[in-house]
C-alpha cells in the first residue's frame, strides 16, 4: 500500500500535527510499509511523513513507549516484531480484557450508532485494494473503542487502544492473505445482541469464544499461506 505523501500530515484542524504524524506512522506498521523489525530513525520519518526532526524524535520516543518501536542499541531503533509470540500474546491479552470491558460496557451502549458502524464496516467487504483494506481495520478499531470507552475504567481504555492498534497489525496479515474480513456480518449480528442482552456472564462467554475462534483461524490462515510454509526456520 502506498502511504499518503509529506502533503497528507496537515493539521486536520481537529488533531495536532504530531497526531496525524502518529496515525501516518501507524498506518504505515499496519501496512508494513514499516515492516516487522526494520530499522527507523529520525531522518527516516522525515523523509518518508514531511515532519520535523523534534516531532520525529517525539514519535519515536512515544512508539517506543507504546511498544510498536524497539530499541535495540543506543543508535539502532527498529519496527516491533510481528512473530508467533506477538500474536499469540495479543490474544491472550485481548481475551483477558476485553470480554470483561464489554461486559462492563453493554448497559451504557448506544447501539443505535454500534449497528451503523458494523454495517459500514460489512458494506466496505471485501476490501477492493489495500486503501479499502486499511479503512476497514480503522473501523472495526472504532467500533471496538466506542465499546471500550463505556466501561468507565480510563486506564483499561488506554489499555483497549493499544491492543486495538496491535490487533490491526495482524489482521493485515489474515486480510492480505485471504483477501476477506475475520469475522461475518452474521457473528457481529450476533455479537451486538449477546451485548443488548446485558448479561455480563454471557457477554463474557460469548466474547472469550469469538476471540478464541478468531485467533484460531488467523493463525491456521497466516501460517498455512506458502509465504510461511516454505521460508527457513533458523536457529
Amino acid at each position: 500500500m502506498a502511504i499518503a505523501g509529506p502533503e497528507a500530515v496537515k493539521n486536520t484542524g481537529h488533531q495536532s500535527d504530531a497526531e496525524v504524524a502518529y496515525e501516518q506512522v501507524m498506518d504505515a506498521i499496519v501496512t508494513q510499509q514499516l515492516a516487522p523489525s526494520q530499522k527507523v530513525s529520525e531522518n527516516i520519518f522525515t523523509e518518508m511523513f514531511g515532519i520535523s526532526r523534534a516531532v520525529a524524535r517525539n514519535l519515536i520516543e512515544r512508539l517506543i513507549a507504546r511498544h510498536f518501536l524497539v530499541s535495540v542499541s543506543p543508535r539502532i531503533t527498529v519496527v516491533a516484531p510481528l512473530t508467533l509470540l506477538e500474536i499469540k500474546q495479543s490474544f491472550t491479552l485481548r481475551k483477558i480484557l476485553l470480554p470483561e470491558i464489554f461486559a462492563l460496557a453493554a448497559p451504557k451502549v448506544d447501539y443505535v450508532v454500534l449497528h451503523a458502524l458494523a454495517e459500514r464496516v460489512h458494506d466496505m467487504l471485501p476490501p477492493k485494494d489495500d486503501a479499502t483494506a486499511l479503512q476497514v481495520l480503522k473501523l472495526n478499531k472504532e467500533l471496538n473503542e466506542m465499546l471500550c470507552e463505556q466501561s468507565g475504567y480510563p486506564q483499561m481504555l488506554d489499555w483497549a487502544r493499544q491492543l486495538e492498534l496491535t490487533a490491526m497489525r495482524i489482521y493485515w496479515l489474515y486480510i492480505k492473505v485471504t483477501g476477506s474480513f475475520f469475522y461475518s456480518r452474521e457473528q457481529t449480528e450476533m455479537s451486538i445482541n449477546v451485548l443488548q442482552s446485558e448479561d455480563p456472564a454471557r457477554i463474557k462467554r460469548v466474547m472469550y469464544d469469538l476471540l478464541s475462534q478468531t485467533e484460531e483461524r488467523i493463525l491456521n490462515t497466516v501460517f498455512s499461506h506458502k509465504q510461511f510454509n516454505t521460508q527457513d526456520l533458523i536457529i
